[in-house]
């Protein structure tokens, strides 16, 4: 009867996620000792019909990044200024990206061939309704997950949505008090999330053109916002020292607390488990379901500075390759860092070092985790505390090299 509590007390324990993986990684050992093919596992609770073979793409990715070649990293340059944000279209097949450019606000790039495709002029302030572009600078910009709509917001307190296929402007959110510094889909909807430096969170249907309601709670700026398929966002807020997630339809919140210093940016990383980064050089991870992090590395980065005198470089950039246990770090320290979240997403472990000049002002992962994309600039996004003269204000396409971690049955000891 002990036994039988102790079993009970670790399955309360396990989260649905920690579960889905454990199965996985079970199969994948049996695998590994059957040496065949067969679908994995479904775990308990989904629909019978959702059976499909196992993937290494989507499961333990960690295992199979290798160090990319730097010669064949690929720089994209075409904006004068400082890139702030980027998104990749749910394909793969093109980048979206924005600056501090008066001039050249926004650019869509093909990833294969590396050609700008598309690119919208900004005008001066003032002129939003005779110019298709933005008047100031692009701080953020989201895709719907069907890659119809592309959303952007600027320091003007702006929300532009456009074509995606076309770059065609179809139309303009306003409503904020202050500039947007955050945006996201919900995944599979047309629904929009949107957060300010007026410390407010507004949902918005693109389709319908539509506001839907103004959710508060920070204390400080928000510096970043992401969302998936649940109706919910989570929030970085920056000087306030929390993290919060929006349960939308209850009008509510949860307050999460652990950095020491200003919150700057924030993924999810799949429906119970997110990462964020802060200017005291931290990296947080943390369960949806506790109000600590659980795992956090301090000075992820390194430091800086004179002897006596050294500061954390700041987590700049996070990134979370969807359903996985990979996370990529940007800040100005000269590399991007890819990090594993092990032992069930309580440990963060660094992995390899990408070297990269500048401030890494926003990155992404492809869909199929076979590419990262950097956000390259002389300065950081929010401000101009200072420059690296040296750095190439441009986009980065790094390829990511995978390894294969099953053995065959010819040889047991290879990989």
């Amino acid at each position: 009867g002990r036994r039988r509590r102790e079993v009970a007390e670790e399955e309360v324990e396990e989260t649905p996620q920690e579960k889905k993986l454990r199965l996985a990684k079970q199969y994948l050992e049996e695998l590994r000792q059957l040496g065949e093919s067969r679908p994995a596992p479904v775990p308990r609770g989904e629909a019978p019909g959702a059976e499909r073979t196992l993937t290494h793409s989507h499961i333990l990715l960690f295992l199979q990044v290798q160090s990319p070649d730097p010669a064949r990293i690929r720089v994209l340059r075409g904006h004068h200024l400082p890139v702030t944000c980027l998104v990749i279209s749910p394909d793969d097949r093109f980048i979206f990206s924005a600056s501090k450019d008066g001039s050249l606000i926004k650019c869509k790039w093909e990833v294969d061939s590396g050609k700008r495709l598309c690119v919208v002029p900004g005008g001066k302030k003032g002129t939003e309704e005779r110019h298709m572009g933005h008047a100031s600078q692009v701080l953020c910009m989201a895709i719907s997950s069907d890659g119809k709509y592309l959303a952007t917001g600027d320091r003007n307190k702006l929300i532009m949505i456009w074509d995606a296929a076309t770059c065609k402007r179809l139309h303009i959110f306003t409503g904020h008090r202050d500039a947007v510094s955050g945006l996201s889909f919900r995944k599979g909807t047309h629904q929009l999330y949107s957060a300010s430096h007026d410390r407010c969170v507004k949902v918005w249907d693109v389709a319908e053109n539509a506001y839907v309601e103004t959710l508060f709670g920070h204390q400080d700026i928000i510096t970043g916002l992401d969302s998936l398929s649940r109706e919910c966002c989570v929030t970085a807020g920056g000087r306030d020292g929390t993290v919060r997630l929006w349960k939308i339809p209850e009008e509510s919140q949860l307050v999460f607390s652990g950095h020491q210093g200003s919150i700057d940016c924030i993924q999810l990383i799949n429906e119970e488990h997110m990462v964020s980064g802060a200017d005291d050089g931290s990296l947080a991870l943390w369960g949806l379901t506790k109000k600590k992090p659980l795992a956090l590395a301090r000075q992820a980065h390194g430091e800086q500075g004179t002897e006596g005198l050294q500061q954390p470089c700041w987590i700049s950039a996070v990134a979370a390759l969807r359903n996985s246990d990979l996370l990529a770090t940007g800040s100005h320290s000269g590399s991007v860092k890819l990090w594993k979240c092990g032992e069930g997403f309580r440990k963060l472990e660094h992995l390899l070092d990408i070297p990269l000049v500048g401030f890494v002002n926003s990155l992404k992962f492809s869909a199929a985790g076979d590419f990262l994309v950097a956000g390259i600039g002389q300065e950081h996004r929010l401000g101009r505390w200072w420059r690296i003269k040296e750095a190439k204000n441009s986009i980065c396409i790094i390829p990511l090299k995978k390894k294969t971690t099953a053995s065959s049955p010819e040889s047991p000891g290879s990989s």
